[in-house]
């Protein structure tokens, strides 16, 4: 399918210079801080927004709670752990602050997103491990957050769709409690990867190669870390025990070969998975619901997936 009108006009706005090409990363934050407030879309009406901090590594990780109207009356809810994109350098709760209202609204859940450490500042796998500690900290204060701690999910878009699936895969390893279902939304998972996808959209599509390739500088200890897989998931040695899955993709994203491959490894493993490429639609469109009307497609499908399988676990 052609490239949708809309993201043609994002592409033409942003020729003078993209969010993603910013090379100082408090330039970078806050041009796309700007940037997604500018594509956000309208908001449904919840019964309670909450910010707090829990302690991880040394420091107050801020996380922020989003209980839906279905809770208000102490309801045990689902719970979905949400983990932004922004590529491990930038984005906040405040980036994707309407998506996850979108989320808690539509799947009927508590959703928990964290503040995690970014990068430069904080390399691999600094990230990962405050996703970790998040993840346990909900699963122990479930009960007292009136979530059923036997029906908790994680998600993820872009960066945090990548440190999701890590966190899925250290948390089989070391043999704790895992989510019930992983959804990821246009994922990068192989910084190693150079062809498909990522050589095809390599330019003028908002999120180019140069761009990922400066935030794996950014991100990564060192080049050789792009081979380990808390960092490229798709490089794990096995895939086998992981949740079941739904990965979101774009057409014309330069990520979009590495979320069909993953998924495709899930599937090998034995993992229930679906995969759906949204057509004519770039990097980050699930965000984008102020100028896209695909973007509430794709939540939309996020949520069944998510309700089917909260309702699994009933």
């Amino acid at each position: 399918m052609p490239l949708h009108p809309v993201c043609r006009k994002l592409i033409k706005a942003a020729k003078t210079g993209s969010v993603f090409d910013a090379r100082d990363p408090a330039q970078a934050r806050a041009a796309y801080e700007a940037s997604v407030a500018a594509l956000a879309p309208p908001t449904p009406e919840l019964a309670r927004i909450e910010n707090r901090t829990i302690a991880s590594h040394g420091r107050a990780l801020a996380i922020r709670l989003y209980r839906p109207v279905a809770g208000a009356g102490g309801r045990r809810l689902p719970g979905l752990l949400f983990v932004h994109g922004g590529g491990w350098v930038f984005g906040s709760l405040d980036s994707h602050d309407a998506m996850c209202r979108i989320l808690a609204h539509e799947a009927q859940a508590l959703v928990l997103a964290l503040d995690y450490r970014l990068a430069p500042e904080h390399k691999l796998p600094a990230a990962l491990d405050d996703t970790l500690t998040a993840w346990r900290w909900f699963a122990t204060e479930a009960t007292a957050l009136k979530a059923d701690p036997a029906r908790l999910a994680i998600a993820g878009d872009s960066a945090g769709g990548s440190i999701a699936a890590a966190a899925c895969q250290q948390l089989r390893d070391a043999g704790d409690g895992l989510p019930i279902f992983q959804l990821l939304l246009y994922p990068g998972t192989d910084f190693s990867a150079s062809g498909g996808s990522l050589k095809r959209f390599a330019t003028g599509h908002l999120l180019t190669a140069a761009a990922i390739a400066w935030f794996a500088e950014q991100y990564l200890p060192t080049p050789d870390d792009a081979l380990d897989p808390r960092a490229s998931p798709l490089l794990a040695d096995t895939f086998e025990g992981l949740p079941p899955a739904f990965i979101q993709t774009a057409e014309y994203d330069p990520f979009r070969d590495q979320g069909i491959a993953y998924a495709e490894r899930l599937a090998a493993a034995g993992v229930a998975v679906e995969q759906k490429c949204y057509a004519g639609m770039l990097h980050g469109f699930a965000r984008m619901g102020g100028v896209l009307d695909a973007a509430f497609d794709a939540l939309e499908d996020a949520a069944a997936a998510l309700r089917q399988a909260f309702a699994r676990k009933r």
